[in-house]
């Protein structure tokens, strides 16, 4: 197989469609036949893929590998950042915790180290794939960063990739953003961007020409596209930044509340995405005991530092409303991961994993305890889940660095070939378990709500959105999108003449 043809998108800041675009051309490429890989040297997220062989890499790479219709390895993400307190972060290469560090220990000691990293990543995936797709991270503009950083413009260096650099319109300022982005390149990188792409635009195209002329006269590059925005798009959100867009006030319009605590170190929440599909349920994220109010379904999610969230849901007096939330059998309350471990006697971290506090009391829902462990689990996950007199097949993955023991009469809720994962209360008002993804199997879901439904003296709904069919259909629609608004056979043809270039053939 000839040696892949990179492309690598970068943007003026973060959150300004990276991933998404990436998704797209990853499927676009597989579409028109070319065997394709997403590649990110470094990111930093909480929310974490599971690989076939139990490693843990960031969340957007293993979708985009979804879109390219490929396995996702660890050569994919090989170095992945994981905050857990203030200042400190576990890192994770190739799947695996390597070490907790602090910002300033990991720019000066991890750097050759990263470098090595990625050249070998670089070259497995060159090897074996046709086109890879590169993300950036941040800014390639950080220019007290520059020296030392592992995912910009060394990243397309070392794989001889030309750039495309990406702006949000939607924040405003996106031409001030690209040219002062281009301008603060050092000359052989501003040289290796082909033209770039305005992302998230809304409005009249004719209003918006006057200036991409202007653009390209005075940079001297081309805009590839302007990308308008999407609506509904069901990709997993790589950033927790996209939790910014939800309401933390109930939706009156909707039959079923659904409210997820968004704690400091919140992990994996797109555990609750399946719900914003559902045509009767309002999803909102919240903060404080005031923003609670009556939901149906109260959801604590996965957290990278079970203690000091636990913390502060006890300091905002959140975890005060949910005990007497739960007094009044009004709602489900339903925690996942970090989430389950909270509803527990006691959570201990004898050897400070992650938090400096070496226990604390957990809500007393459930009847467990669990002890923070220095190895992590990490594993996808199958079993038989059993709820409302009912059995479900379920699949989903654990990303847990915790052991979970019953300390009294607790049924348990998901039955797999090795263990019984989870609990639940006789009631069935509180239910805890260790597997992400728990939402994504439809049969399931579709019990809970209607279980919901009942307790609100509502009628069932019957047919329900398949999850997994909506995101075949999104990655479609997304690759759709992108080539309607985006110059994609100029994109091919740079990249080939950039290659020819650079290998002076």
């Amino acid at each position: 197989m000839a040696k892949a043809l990179p492309i690598m998108f970068q943007g003026t800041n973060s959150d300004v469609g990276k991933s998404v675009v990436v998704t797209a051309f990853c499927r676009i490429f597989a579409q028109d036949g070319y065997k394709t890989a997403p590649f990110k040297s470094q990111n930093m997220a909480l929310n974490s893929y599971i690989t076939i062989d139990r490693k843990e890499i960031g969340r957007a790479q293993g979708v985009q590998a979804e879109a390219a219709g490929i396995t996702a390895t660890t050569d994919m993400n090989p170095i992945l950042i994981k905050p857990n307190r203030d200042h400190e972060s576990q890192i994770v290469v190739h799947g695996k915790p390597y070490k907790n560090m602090e910002a300033g220990a990991y720019r000066q000691e991890f750097f050759q180290t990263g470098i090595r990293l990625i050249q070998e990543s670089l070259s497995v995936l060159f090897e074996n794939y046709e086109r890879l797709v590169i993300e950036g991270a941040g800014s390639p503009a950080e220019i007290n960063l520059n020296d030392r950083e592992l995912v910009n413009m060394r990243v397309a260096r070392m794989a001889n990739a030309p750039v495309i650099l990406i702006g949000d319109i939607e924040k405003g300022g996106v031409f001030a953003s690209l040219v002062g982005t281009l301008q603060l390149l050092e000359p052989e990188d501003r040289d290796r961007v082909i033209g770039v792409i305005i992302n998230k635009f809304r409005g009249d195209l004719q209003l918006l020409e006057p200036g991409l002329t202007w653009f390209e006269e005075y940079t001297g590059k081309k805009v590839l596209g302007v990308i308008p925005y999407m609506e509904n798009l069901n990709i997993d959100a790589e950033d927790s930044v996209i939790l910014q867009q939800y309401t933390s006030a109930p939706n009156s319009e909707k039959e079923l509340d659904i409210a997820v605590i968004r704690y400091p170190r919140i992990s994996n929440f797109t555990d609750v995405d399946p719900f914003s599909f559902e045509p009767d349920c309002h999803v909102r994220f919240i903060t404080g005991p005031e923003q609670l109010g009556q939901p149906d379904l109260v959801i604590l999610p996965g957290s990278k530092n079970t203690i000091d969230d636990l913390y502060f849901l006890k300091n905002s007096g959140l975890a005060q409303k949910i005990i007497e939330m739960y007094a009044k059998k009004t709602s489900v309350i339903f925690g996942i991961c970090g989430g389950y471990q909270m509803l527990g006697r006691e959570v201990q971290d004898p050897f400070a994993i992650e938090s400096l506090h070496q226990k604390i009391e957990g809500l007393r829902l459930l009847p467990i305890q669990t002890t923070i462990t220095k190895e992590k689990t990490t594993v996808l996950s199958a079993g038989i889940l059993h709820l409302y007199g009912k059995s479900f097949p379920v699949n989903g993955y654990e990303i847990h660095m915790g052991e979970t023991i019953t300390t009294g009469e607790c049924e348990g809720l998901i039955e797999t070939k090795e263990k019984l994962d989870g609990g639940k209360t006789a009631d069935e008002k509180v239910i805890g378990t260790y597997f992400h993804g728990i939402f994504h199997n439809d049969e399931f879901r579709k019990e809970l709500l209607n279980q919901l439904r009942k307790a609100k003296g509502m009628a069932p709904i019957q047919t329900r959105v398949s999850f997994n069919q909506l995101r075949e259909e999104a990655f479609n629609r997304l690759a759709d999108h992108i080539r309607s608004h985006v110059n994609v056979d100029y994109i091919e043809q740079k990249m080939k003449e950039f290659q020819t270039r650079v290998n002076g053939c």
